[in-house]
């Protein structure tokens, strides 16, 4: 008689069924899912992170091979820059504060500290205090608009000078230089002679030159960054006639342009990228404005007085405005801001943002960016 096989147990039941998906892969070793894994290569490193390794792009001879090897890149941004450029010079004065005030923005926040154009123009015309974690950073950002401003290009035998290192200023949160220092004045030397191989080079390209050469030799700290971008650009604005522009614009093309690089050839492509996406966003700003004030200008016509037409002026200077920056642009009394910037909410010129009836803010009714104004028929 044969014997009855005794069912298998739980364990040998579970053996023999197929793996859940939720079951573990045997041999797999358990790791935490949550940690990054150190071997995996670390993609999209902070803009700001100064890379030291990036020896290839210290040699001249490797700027003057990506220059020609992009010289087609090299064109079309000398092309927009010029086409901006020309357009400052004939459009209205405050054109260029504008610019540089987004620049300047554009620049910190890449650069990892967060400063928006709005904060940053209510800190320049009013001076509003700024504690903790913002003094520092809003004080760097006015230092750009105020460097990218000047008239005069910063001089690399001068450096220290242009970044206003050679004496400490304390106006309240203003308090942004230090001293010159052997340290920073042996970096300076090492960074001038880089610059000085380079000088057959396009003023572009040896603006880029000149910011990769900045954050490899580490003449700022990375909470400072924004001191190398500054003289980089004022650098290429040597391709620029006097009176324009007055410096090659690349944040306001993204942060690619800041970021570090394998070599001279792709640290140029970014780079060229970057001031032509700048460039075009300029002209894009320049006709937004333009179109706004050709159709303001036609709406105060009927209005009396010379209040109307300094709130214009003062308006396209800045991003955003409040009633005491306006009373300090314009020189008028508070309650005649108030009453004509009602007015020109009104006539749809202005947009009031904070939706209070107190505290208030505006900014041009510009449109959507690149988009033609309904009254302008395009």
């Amino acid at each position: 008689m044969a014997r009855r096989s005794e069912p298998p147990s739980d364990d040998a039941a579970e053996d023999l069924l197929p793996p859940g998906p939720y079951d573990p892969v045997p041999g797999e070793e358990d790791t935490l899912w949550f940690l990054p894994d150190e071997a995996a290569p670390t993609a999209g490193d902070p803009p700001w992170r100064i890379l030291r390794s990036d020896a290839a792009a210290s040699r001249p001879a490797d700027w003057a091979a990506a220059e020609a090897a992009n010289a087609g890149l090299l064109a079309r941004a000398a092309l927009t820059l010029g086409a901006l450029d020309e357009r400052v010079r004939h459009c209205a004065e405050g054109l260029r504060r504008r610019l540089v005030c987004l620049e300047a923005a554009e620049l910190s926040w890449h650069l990892g500290e967060r400063v928006t154009v709005d904060r940053l123009a209510l800190y320049m015309v009013q001076r509003l205090s700024a504690t903790g974690v913002d003094a520092q950073p809003l004080a760097r950002a006015a230092w750009a608009v105020r460097r990218l401003e000047r008239s005069q290009p910063p001089d690399p035998d001068a450096l220290a000078e242009f970044l206003g290192r050679e004496a400490v200023l304390r106006s309240g949160a203003d308090v942004l230089t230090r001293p010159v220092g052997a340290e920073f004045a042996a970096l300076a030397a090492d960074w001038r002679r880089e610059l000085e191989a380079g000088a057959v080079l396009h003023p572009v390209t040896r603006a880029a030159l000149a910011w990769h050469a900045w954050r490899r030799h580490g003449l700022s700290g990375d909470e400072a960054m924004i001191e190398g971008a500054v003289v980089a650009a004022r650098l290429g604005g040597a391709a620029l006639r006097p009176g324009g522009l007055g410096f090659v614009p690349v944040a306001l093309g993204g942060s690619a342009p800041l970021r570090g690089a394998a070599g001279a050839h792709e640290a140029l492509s970014a780079w060229l990228q970057g001031v032509e996406a700048a460039a075009l966003r300029g002209l894009m700003e320049a006709d937004r404005v333009d179109r706004w004030l050709r159709r303001a200008e036609d709406a105060i016509a009927p209005m009396s007085g010379r209040t109307p037409s300094r709130l214009l002026a003062a308006l396209q200077k800045w991003p955003l405005v409040s009633a005491p920056m306006l009373e300090t642009e314009t020189g008028v009394s508070r309650a005649a801001v108030q009453r004509n910037m009602t007015r020109l909410e009104e006539l749809g010129l202005v947009d009031e943002v904070t939706g209070q009836s107190r505290f208030r803010f505006w900014r041009l009714a510009l449109g959507a960016a690149g988009a033609p104004d309904a009254a302008s028929g395009g």
